[in-house]
């Protein structure tokens, strides 16, 4: 049986997450990793992603992540096919699905209280420090009090350890990310994620932000964490708004 994590949150919008249970793949991959460019075999992933589309309305528009901020329509991808090079997704349509993968980066789940649009972002550092939060809210079109989000696992603030480069990165663009870092040596900083996605959605006006307590380098009989293992699986973040499909969960 496929593992899952099903977000506790008042959205009516549907959400799963994957863990690292219940796939077909073996060795460092085992055992659902849903990434097809990690170095798995081919087959044991097409398998995995069987075992998962089995529960939902329609297969996931899935992506191809670069770490950017591109946001893809992904009801017009459903429409024409094809995998477009993206870090995020929105969706309007019933039945449409929308999922990023991920090892340690983010995954961000964004709904309107009136499920008429939702939208999903791989927020790594890169992703988070560039605006792939505030590119995605902008695409929704959504009055931002009606929004509500959730913070998928990630790399958590006690192990996430990161340069003097990625602070000032994050800092140049906000100075009230310097709460989000704390020092460990010299040149080196524990960075929490978690804290810098709450203050953007915040300074956007989302401030119903659940979620983010789960760490998956802390879990490896849960997650997939590539700053733990290098070669690695992927997990799957995915939501979509009931209807319009062959029913899911």
């Amino acid at each position: 049986m496929i593992g899952l994590i099903r977000p506790d949150w008042p959205a009516a919008a549907r959400v799963l997450v994957t863990t690292r249970e219940g796939g077909a793949s073996s060795g460092t991959y085992a055992s659902l990793n849903l990434g097809l460019r990690g170095g798995d075999d081919e087959a044991a992933v097409r398998e995995n992603r069987r075992r998962l589309e089995a529960l939902l309305p329609s297969p996931p528009v899935w992506l191809r992540q670069v770490h950017g901020t591109r946001v893809a329509d992904a009801d017009a991808v459903r429409a024409a096919g094809g995998e477009p090079e993206a870090d995020a997704a929105v969706a309007r349509r019933p039945g449409t699905v929308c999922a990023v993968l991920a090892a340690d980066c983010m995954p961000v789940l964004l709904a309107d209280e009136a499920a008429t649009v939702v939208g999903i972002a791989h927020a790594g550092w890169r992703g988070l420090c560039a605006g792939v939060l505030e590119a995605t809210l902008d695409a929704m079109r959504a009055e931002p009090g009606a929004v509500m989000a959730w913070l998928g696992p990630a790399i958590g603030p006690r192990v996430y350890e990161v340069g003097d480069e990625v602070r000032a990165a994050f800092v140049a663009r906000d100075p009230a990310a310097l709460a989000a870092f704390r020092p460990v040596r010299r040149g080196h900083w524990l960075l929490d994620l978690y804290a810098v996605a709450r203050q953007r959605l915040a300074a956007r006006g989302v401030t119903r932000v659940y979620g983010g307590g789960l760490c998956t380098f802390s879990d490896p009989a849960r997650f997939f964490s590539y700053r733990r293992d290098g070669a690695t699986g992927r997990m799957a973040a995915l939501i979509w708004l009931a209807g319009g499909g062959r029913g899911g969960i």
